[in-house]
């Protein structure tokens, strides 16, 4: 599985650690973020991220920033994508089971990194359970497409 990262300044370390970490556990990581801790504009590389998981260079995307919600916010104008910030790893869980989620992102300044890496072992684990779910993620998809 291919995985793309993206991150701002704040989050140079942790995306470090997780793109180590799951480089270990055998997944391919594309960085899609930036490599020091220069000041710079996290909404284009949640637009990166999600743009390369809609056109399907990469399964899946993982976003971090300072608390997550700005990124995710970014990744989620991207028709397609499903961002969800997760600060524990049960949402991050249900998001993917229920939501069909294909984007996460959490805060570097919010989680520690191991609690990250519980976070994101919890998401990739999960998968999407369709049936009334289904109904509901079309319904949201409907909305985007409005």
């Amino acid at each position: 599985m291919k995985i793309g990262i993206g991150n701002d300044h704040s989050a140079v370390q942790m995306k470090n650690e997780i793109k180590e970490y799951l480089e270990e556990k055998g997944y391919e990581v594309v960085n899609f973020g930036v490599d020091t801790e220069e000041s710079c504009d996290y909404p284009m590389y949640g637009e990166m991220v999600g743009r390369a998981v809609v056109a399907k260079e990469v399964d899946l995307g993982i976003l971090i920033c300072g608390t997550g919600v700005g990124i995710s916010l970014a990744a989620n104008k991207v028709k397609g994508v499903r961002a969800v910030v997760c600060s524990e790893p049960y949402s991050a869980k249900l998001s993917k089971l229920h939501n069909n989620t294909n984007v996460l992102a959490f805060g570097a300044r919010v989680v520690g990194v191991e609690l990250a890496k519980m976070i994101v072992d919890e998401w990739l684990a999960a998968e999407f359970e369709g049936g009334r779910h289904q109904r509901r993620v079309d319904l949201l998809m409907d909305i985007e497409n409005k």
